[in-house]
């Protein structure tokens, strides 16, 4: 039975049909033990086929599992691909970004290596600079520092005061008791009151102000002369010749001492002498009106020439109206020494007071502290 070709559950199988289908066997009592033994090997087999059968169910179990775990795996690694190709996709992306980001970042690099190159270049300087400043500071701290600047201003200041000193010997401005009718260019104002000269950069007005008040300047004389305003006037036949000519020289003496002034100390005029004593001329180099010497008020015309313009520091021979603006131009330049050092002009028709304060703070001692 062992060697059979046939399984042994199919055989028993097919023995247990073939018994249902036959009648009952009755069994000889010699044949009993036989019998007995065929069945106890049949009923071997029986138990070891259903040991078989619960072996193939389990393994048959197992195949089902295993192929239902394979099935899933399948699903995963599906799924996996999806995602790796997903992530190739973005790993492909992120490369191109990563490469962009690596040119401006290179980019940025470059620049940044100028700008630290400039601001290495930029640090040397300033400490090259600050050597210097330092050095400086030490050499302004020494013997020929600021100090002996302070000493070489005070000694030249001092020099200044004695040079202007000489000036005051040489033109005095003094104090002279005279009537206020014969007032230093009191009498001119009627002359000019209604004259309006325009100037480029001051357009000043040459008459006196309504309300203004003048200084008593008619007191001043410059070495012995008044500046009067007769020779300011019109002229006429009865005109005193000598008082046009003191007045002349009046002028020539404080133009004189003007000229002297501004190269002491050393500020160059705007309005530039021409000294010939009492023919002495004043220069506007750019002048914004021509005066006509033709008429006898102020013909406005524009110029446009940049000749220096001559005007006359006397009036006989010469236009009236010339004359008034040439005294004009005069104490602007006095004006323009006394703002150098910090001084309010007193007017714009005190000549000679000008002059005198000019003088007086040049040689106070609060000018050598200045």
């Amino acid at each position: 039975m062992g060697s059979s070709k046939k399984p042994i559950v199919k055989v028993q199988e097919e023995n247990r049909v073939a018994q249902e289908d036959q009648p009952a066997k009755v069994i000889e009592w010699e044949d009993y033990e036989q019998e007995l033994a065929r069945l106890c090997s049949l009923t071997s087999a029986l138990e070891e086929a259903k040991a078989m059968k619960l072996v193939l169910e389990e393994k048959l179990q197992s195949s089902i599992q295993i192929e239902s775990d394979s099935l899933s795996r399948s699903n995963e690694l599906d799924q996996m691909r999806e995602k790796l190709e997903h992530r190739k996709l973005l790993m492909g992306k992120m490369s191109m970004r990563s490469k962009v980001v690596k040119d401006k970042v290179r980019k940025q690099e470059e620049r940044l290596s100028g700008e630290i190159r400039s601001l290495l270049v930029g640090g040397s300087s300033i400490s090259v600079a600050n050597k210097r400043m330092q050095d400086s500071s030490r050499l302004l701290a020494g013997e020929k520092g600021y100090g002996h600047l302070k000493n070489l201003q005070r000694s030249l200041r001092l020099r200044q005061q004695f040079m202007v000193s000489q000036v005051t010997l040489l033109y005095p401005v003094k104090v002279v008791v005279r009537k206020a009718s014969e007032q230093e260019l009191e009498s001119f104002r009627s002359s000019i009151k209604s004259v309006a000269v325009v100037e480029d950069m001051d357009k000043i007005r040459l008459g006196v102000p309504d309300g203004s008040k003048p200084l008593d300047q008619g007191t001043l004389t410059i070495s012995g002369l008044h500046l009067t305003v007769v020779s300011f006037t019109k002229m006429s036949f009865f005109t005193d010749k000598k008082e046009v000519q003191r007045s002349s020289t009046a002028l020539g003496y404080v133009a004189h001492a003007v000229s002297l002034l501004s190269s002491y100390l050393q500020v160059p005029l705007r309005y530039p002498l021409r000294l010939g004593g009492s023919r002495s001329f004043i220069r506007d180099y750019s002048p914004s009106v021509e005066l006509s010497a033709s008429s006898t008020s102020l013909d406005t015309v524009i110029s446009t020439s940049s000749k220096p313009v001559e005007f006359p520091l006397f009036i006989e021979g010469q236009d009236s109206t010339r004359a008034a603006y040439a005294v004009f131009l005069l104490n602007k330049d006095l004006e323009q020494l006394l703002n150098f050092i910090g001084v309010k002009s007193v007017g714009p028709r005190h000549i000679l007071a000008n002059l005198k304060e000019l003088t007086l703070t040049v040689l106070s001692t609060e000018y050598i502290d200045m």
